[in-house]
C-alpha cells in the first residue's frame, strides 16, 4: 500500500480535522516523504521517542504508528534530543505517523473505548469535553464491580510492576465509568457533574484527590502508558485488515 493512501484512510477514519484546532500535536504523517512510498509493514508503539524508532527499524517496518509524537506545539530545531529522534527515523528510512487526541475519543478505535472493552463495560457515550470535542467514553459494565474488583481487572495492565492507585470515596458498587486515558486527571470534575461511579485515567494530581473526596466519587489511576496501548494496538489490528504486517513495540514507563 501507498503511505499516501495509508495516511489519507486513517486521517479520515479517525476523525483528525476535527482536533486540528484542539490539539497540541499535529495528527497524522509528522515525519516522511507519503509521494511514491510503498509500505509492507507497519511498528505501533505508545511513544515515538529514539528507542521505539531504533525498535521499528530493526523489525523490518517502513512505517511507526505512535500516540505521542515527536512534535508539540511546533518544532522550532531539531538539536539535541529532537535531532536524534529524527535522526533515528531518518538515518532508518522510516516514517512517522501520529495519533494523539483523535485516538483517545474515537468511539470504536480509541484507547477510552478499547480500555472500556477490556473492563467488560460497553460504551454508552463520549465522555471528556475539551474545546468542542471528546477525548474520552462513558461505560456501563456488564457485571457492576466492587472496588477491589476494578482494581484488580486494572492490575492486569502493563502497569511497570507499579500499583494501580485507588481513591475510594464513592460508592461500593460501580457501574457507571468515565474513562479519559493518559493525563485525564482535569476531568475529574465532569466525572463528578455527570454522577458515574468511577473516573479511570492514567495519572493524577494533587487537586485530585480533594475533588474526589468532597465529590463522592471513587477515581482509579492505571497508569498513562499502560491506558494508552489499546488504541494503537487497535490501530495494527486495522493496518492488519488491510493486508498489512504489523508488530506492536512493548516499550512501557511505569508511568
Amino acid at each position: 500500500m501507498e503511505l499516501s493512501e495509508f495516511c489519507d484512510r486513517l486521517d479520515d477514519r479517525l476523525d483528525h480535522g476535527a482536533y486540528a484546532d484542539v490539539d497540541a500535536s499535529p495528527n497524522g504523517l509528522q515525519v516522511g516523504r507519503a509521494d511514491g512510498r510503498e509500505v509492507e509493514r507497519v511498528a505501533v508503539a505508545v511513544d515515538g521517542v529514539e528507542a521505539t524508532a531504533t525498535a521499528a527499524a530493526e523489525a523490518g517496518a517502513d512505517l511507526l504508528v505512535v500516540h505521542h509524537g515527536m512534535v508539540w506545539g511546533g518544532l522550532d530545531r531539531v538539536t539535541g534530543r529532537e535531532y536524534d529522534r529524527v535522526a533515528a527515523l531518518v538515518e532508518n528510512d522510516l516514517s512517522l505517523y501520529v495519533s494523539h487526541l483523535p485516538l483517545d475519543g474515537h468511539d470504536e478505535l480509541g484507547n477510552a473505548a478499547r480500555l472500556a472493552d477490556f473492563l467488560d463495560c460497553e460504551v454508552t457515550g463520549p465522555f471528556g469535553e475539551l474545546g468542542g470535542v471528546t477525548i474520552g467514553q462513558r461505560a456501563s459494565a456488564a457485571d457492576p464491580y466492587t472496588v477491589e474488583g476494578l482494581r484488580d481487572r486494572l492490575s492486569a495492565l502493563d502497569t511497570g510492576g507499579k500499583p494501580v492507585d485507588v481513591l475510594d470515596f464513592g460508592p461500593d458498587r460501580i457501574e457507571d465509568v468515565g474513562i479519559v486515558t493518559g493525563g485525564g486527571a482535569d476531568w475529574v470534575r465532569e466525572a463528578a457533574e455527570t454522577g458515574v461511579d468511577a473516573f479511570v485515567t492514567g495519572e493524577g494530581k494533587q487537586k485530585v484527590y480533594h475533588e474526589a473526596r468532597e465529590a463522592g466519587l471513587n477515581v482509579f489511576l492505571a497508569g498513562h502508558y499502560a491506558t494508552e496501548t489499546f488504541g494503537v494496538r487497535a490501530l495494527a489490528d486495522l493496518a492488519e485488515s488491510w493486508g498489512l504486517e504489523t508488530t506492536f513495540l512493548e516499550h512501557p514507563t511505569g508511568l
